[in-house]
This record gives structure tokens, sequence and C-alpha cells, in this order.
């Protein structure tokens, strides 16, 4: 009789995974990083555990989009006033002071909501530049542009 294994918060293993997001599409790179972060690529996946990976993403602002979807679709947000609905575009949040949070919402919106989620988004870190503060944890580079061709945009 085969039995299903339940593994617990202290037996988790998470590794740092270093992803260079020049020239990827947003969707696809939010679809490979919302699995690592769930940890559902591993054997030991447990669905109430944050049993994910660590991520850093960097040059999170030469990310590509496909179609028209730069310059005609709309991020809505509220101000948190009566009438206060506002939007943006891609390519106006992409040239802001913000390039990264286009990634990061792209991403936490493929996540189940939750206390979980929460959990899981601190151990994703995007960055605009090349640059990182990571280095010590020597993350491992995942080159999502070869996983399939459709990732990358010329």
């Amino acid at each position: 009789m085969k039995t299903t294994i339940s593994i617990k918060p202290a037996d988790v293993k998470k590794d740092w995974i270093l992803i260079d997001a020049e020239g990827l599409i947003l969707g696809r790179l939010a679809a490979v990083v919302a699995t690592r972060l769930r940890g559902k690529h591993k054997p030991t996946f447990t669905p109430h555990v944050d049993c994910g990976d660590n991520i850093v993403i960097v040059n999170a602002e030469k990310i590509k989009l496909t179609g028209k979807k730069l310059e005609d679709s709309l991020f809505y947000y509220h101000t948190g006033y009566a009438g206060g609905i506002k939007s943006r575009s891609f390519k106006d949040r992409l040239e802001g002071k913000n390039p990264q949070s286009v990634v990061e919402k792209a991403i936490e919106r493929m996540i189940t909501r939750g206390p979980l989620q929460r959990q899981q988004m601190k151990n994703l870190h995007v960055y605009a530049g090349p640059e990182h503060p990571h280095a010590a944890q020597q993350p491992k580079s995942l080159d999502v542009g070869a996983m399939n061709i459709k990732n990358r945009r010329a």
C-alpha cells in the first residue's frame, strides 16, 4: 500500500534561483515563476505548506509584451477616495519609477490568494536593473527563454 507524503514546514528545502527577464514575455515568465514559488515543480509538493524556492528576477524593466498590450492594455487601481479609479498603460508603468511592480503583480495574480500567497510572495525578489544583493546565497541560474521558443521575444 502506498501512502502520500505530506511534508512539514521544517522539512522544506528551499533553493535560490536567479532569472534574467531581459527579452522574456511577461505572462510566460510569470507562469514559470508562480509554479516555482508554489513548489509545484518538486516531488514533495504539499498544497498547504510554503515549499517553493526563493526567486530573484533581474532586468524586470526589459520584459516584453506581445501584440499591442504595451499601449492598449490598462492597469486599473483605486486611490481610496470616492471616484478615485485611475488607469495606466503597461508602457507608462515600465517607464515609471517602479517597473518591477509589473512583474510582481503578474506573478501575484497567478498564485491563489490568502495567507499562504502572502508568505510565498516574500520569497520573490524582483529588481529593475541587473544588480541584486543576493549574491551571498549563490542563486542558480534558470534560463526561462530556453525552456520554450515562445518564451523569448526578438
